[in-house]
This record gives C-alpha cells, structure tokens and sequence, in this order.
C-alpha cells in the first residue's frame, strides 16, 4: 500500500481544497484522509509519498490528443505524463490507428516512425500491439471517419455510394464492439472533406446505438464556422449522440469578430438540453500538414498524389500560382516538423522570415530562398519532405482565446501526440503543446479568476463525465489510482515555438493504475497505463 502524505487535496470535484492524505492499495484509492478529521493515515507499514507544500489532485485528462500509434513507439509518453497526464483521449479529427482497410494510410509520421510495427488492421489487433507496449498512460480510442472513409471508398474526391456507407458503418460497428469509444470526423481533411452531412449523421447513428459519442473539427472554423456548428447541432438533434467540437477556434483575423455569435450559438443549444462540449488548447497558433494551403484540387488522393503533382513542372506551377494568390499573412505560417536534411534549418522559421533572407536565429538565407515566392518556397520544402511538413499557422485572437478559456464547458484538450526529446519522436519539431498544455491552461484560466478547485475540476471530472470514463478524474475511495503531485508555484511551461522538447516544471510524481511512471524529474519505467473501454 502507498499513502500519499500532507498534501493540499484538490480533489477533482470543485469543492474547497484541503490538507490531508491518499491512500493507496494496488490499483484503487481506498481513502482520502482530512486532517482535522482524524489524525490521518497511519503510514506504518506503507510505502510514503511526502505531498508537504504540494497539491495532489486527480491525473490529468487530456481530452484531444493523436498519440495512437506513439504510444506504441514511445510508451514512457514523456511529454505527458512530465505535465500530469494520466490518460488520453485519441482518435481524433477523423484520424485514427484502425480500422485500416483498402487504400487506408496512417498520416505519414505515424507510419514512417512505426515501421515493420504497423502489423494491426482492426482495433481488436492495434490493442494487443498496444498491451504487449505497456504504455505509461490511459488511453480512450475514438474511430475516425477518415480511416474508414479511406478504408472503404479510398481518397476519391467524390460522395460514398450507399453500398459504401452500409461498409463503413459494419467497420464502425464492428470498431465500437472492440472497444472504441465513438466517431471522430475532420472536415476539412483528406478525404472527411467530400463527406456529405448525411453520410456522417449516418454513422453518428452507429455510434449513438452503441452508446458512443461523436467529436469533430468542423467544416470551417473560419469563413463558415457559424454554418459548421449548424451542422453539429443539427447532427446532435438528428441522433442524440453527445457531441465534442474540436479546438474551438475562430481562425483567420477578419473571423475573430464573430467568436461572440459562435459562443451563443453553442451555448444556445446547450440551453435547449442538446449534449455539447468543446475543448482547446492554450495556445493562439494551430498546428497541422503544411500542405493545407494547398487547393483542393491539388490535395486530393493525400501524400502519394501530391507528390506526383509536384514532380510535373506545369502542374506545380499552377499549385504556385494558387498559393501566391491566398489572402494570407506569411509571417503568420511557420515551419514546423520536416523530414529532408535540407529543410531541417526551416523548422521554427516563418514563411516571411525565410524568403525575406532573415530567419528566427538572424541567419542569412541563400539568394535562391531570397528570391522565391512563397508559394515556391512551399512547394520546394513539400516536395523534399515527400509531403510530410508540419506547419504552426498563427491565425488566433488572444483576446478570443480568453473569451473561450472564459467557460465552464471549455476543457484543456492539446490536439497534439506525445512526444520525447530523444529516440525517433526527438528528431521532429513539434507545437509546444505537446509539452505544456496542462500547465498553460492552468496558468491562463487561473488569470481569469478561475478558481483553484473548478480549474483542476475542467482538468479532470468534468472530462470524466462528459466522455463517460468511469471511475477517473476523482481522488475518492474506490477510483482508479491516477494521481498527481504538483507544486502550484513551479508548475509552469518551458516549451516554446523554437524550442518545444522542453518538460513542465513543477510535477514531483505521477501515479497511473496505483503505479508511478514518473517522480522527481525521472521516468521510472514502470508503466501500467490501459486501453480503457465503455461500460
């Protein structure tokens, strides 16, 4: 047994915090002890956790995150369990591990990282992968539409035929009975983009007989974001599935205005008793495939056709010439993770910054980059890293940003996969969230004059409850044993743009399933993370 000792008990709950202990047995919390109450836990006999000065509080829910296939390349999970995470929730934007039939790609980094590791194709396969891994962390699995768009119609640019749909919606079922949690869907990706709303309220169907739940990164959440969210609610009305809006967002400057009617219109369904969330990142850049400034046309079939268009002179050039002509702010676009030796000097440099001959570090680029448009310049790096460049696009209101951290229903989700500063994740140049969402989140809301006890409860239950994940993101008896020890004074970020593998200062110990994979700064390698299922 393990007792947690003199902590400052924020409990997950919202109510008042206090000082007292946690007890431990194998995987459960079997108390939690005020002092005052008693004298505390008689710790003979026991194995001590000294908590003096520090909070423990539930582990952390990460409600949007895409570590599927990293958890198995890397199960130490480094960059989330050093910031508290004790359990994910992946799957997301319509991306997942599995199902992966027919012409079903993993994105590119998952896939060139995981090598002859790919072995899985059903969800039921993907989990004996991912227990013979051990992971650090707990992991919730949504099934995304587009892994099973690609599995049954390809990335054709065109609507599912009904004998596709009824394919699609066996593979979901079939996924949900091995232990998904619900749909995911990304709009605006290869190949979500040519779904129609009824194709995905006919699979939301699927998932809501199931007891599942449906999460999205809508349509638009810029130009038409306020027409997306219509799509949601009227996909909520016509299933009654619980429904999760991705990084709620008001991209673009000239959108930013209307963060106020998005707001309402949310909050407005609520008030009519439909089941609504959102989540988001702390963080006014979003991050995703460099080539999503490309034109559709130019996009569709993903990596290998994109590839093909860029090698054909004139088609390149026309792609150029469709870049050029975006109403875009380039120091805005910034370079993410890249593959090529010769794009790896890019990686933190905008786009402005690197054609005008200035990178970030004050280095003066070559007079070949000098002269390139910024379309050429996007078009030479994709074509090197074979389509696989990550970019951060800087199109988010700070003062928007707080408007939505503002409220209740907002939980901290880092839309971002684990990463490590060493082995085949050091080598990519991800966004800082991937390292610092937690404490930011905290840090902002708290800003806010959120308090102590609801900030953690929106960091914990509140994500509990909404994806019904039982017996987590409480310290009470008979709650699984996920656990964290932090100092509130120290906990803050160190990632940043340039430099993003950097950990979270102030966790002094992570507890998943009763085991510690992580104390003073160390990972231990002790793993008892779980595949987690519906009950």
């Amino acid at each position: 047994m393990i007792v947690i000792k003199n902590g400052f008990i924020v409990d997950g709950t919202g109510r008042p915090a206090f000082i007292g202990d946690v007890i431990v047995d194998g995987d459960r919390i079997v108390d939690v002890v005020a002092h005052g109450e008693s004298e505390g836990a008689d710790s003979a006999g026991y194995s001590v956790i000294d908590a003096t000065g520090c909070i423990v509080s539930p582990g952390f829910i990460d409600a949007h995150t895409h570590s599927d296939a990293y958890l198995v390349i890397e199960p130490d999970a480094p960059s989330k369990v050093s910031q508290g995470i004790t359990t994910e929730i992946n799957g997301q934007c319509g991306g997942s591990v599995a199902p992966r039939y027919g012409e079903a790609r993993l994105s590119s980094d998952w896939a060139a990282l995981l090598g002859d590791r790919l072995t899985w194709r059903s969800l039921a396969e993907y989990r004996e992968v991912l227990a013979a891994a051990k992971p650090a962390v707990n992991t919730v699995q949504f099934i995304g539409h587009n892994t099973l768009r690609s599995s049954v119609v390809g990335y054709a640019g065109r609507a599912a035929t009904d004998g596709e749909l009824r394919e699609m919606e066996r593979l979901l079922a079939e996924s949900l009975d091995a232990g998904g949690w619900g749909l995911t869907t990304g709009l605006i990706y290869q190949p979500g983009k040519y779904s129609t709303p009824e194709e995905v309220v006919a699979l939301a169907k699927v998932a809501a007989a199931r007891g599942g739940f449906y999460a999205t990164h809508m349509r638009s959440e810029g130009d038409r974001i306020l027409e997306a969210i219509d799509e949601v609610i009227d996909l909520v009305k016509a299933t009654g599935i619980r429904a999760e809006i991705s990084h709620l967002k008001t991209s673009g400057k000239k959108n930013w205005h209307k963060i106020d009617a998005v707001l309402e219109k949310i909050e407005g369904a609520m008030a009519e008793g439909l089941l609504l969330g959102s989540d988001r990142y702390p963080y006014c850049a979003a991050g995703t495939d460099l080539d999503v400034v490309f034109p559709d046309w130019a996009g569709e079939g993903g990596c290998p056709a994109e590839c093909e268009r860029l090698a054909d002179p004139a088609t390149r050039a026309k792609i150029v010439d469709e870049i050029n002509a975006l109403d875009r702010d380039w120091s805005t676009v910034m370079i993410g993770g890249t593959w090529h030796p010769d794009t790896k000097r890019y990686s933190g440099k905008t786009v402005a910054e690197i054609i005008s001959g200035q990178s970030t570090a004050g280095e003066r680029q070559s007079d070949v980059v000098r002269r390139m448009s910024p379309g050429e310049l996007i078009c030479s790096i994709l074509a090197l890293d074979g389509c696989k460049t990550g970019g951060f696009f800087f199109g988010m209101s700070e003062e928007n940003l707080d408007k939505i951290l503002a409220k209740p229903w907002i939980v901290p989700g880092s839309d971002a996969s684990l990463r490590a500063p060493w082995g085949p994740l050091g080598a990519d140049h991800p966004h800082p969230r991937a390292y610092a969402t937690m404490p930011e989140f905290y840090r902002r809301v708290r800003a806010l004059g959120v308090s102590r006890e609801e900030a953690v409860a929106r960091m914990t239950s509140v994500i509990a409850d909404r994806f019904a994940i039982p017996n987590r993101g409480r310290l009470a008896a008979g709650a699984f044993a996920d656990i964290v020890v932090w100092k509130e004074d120290e906990f803050r970020a160190n990632a940043t743009y340039d430099d993003p593998h950097q950990f979270t200062s102030g966790v002094k110990c992570v507890m998943v399933n009763g085991v510690v994979p992580y104390s003073d700064g160390k990972f231990t390698g002790n793993r008892a993370g779980r595949f987690l299922e519906r009950k």
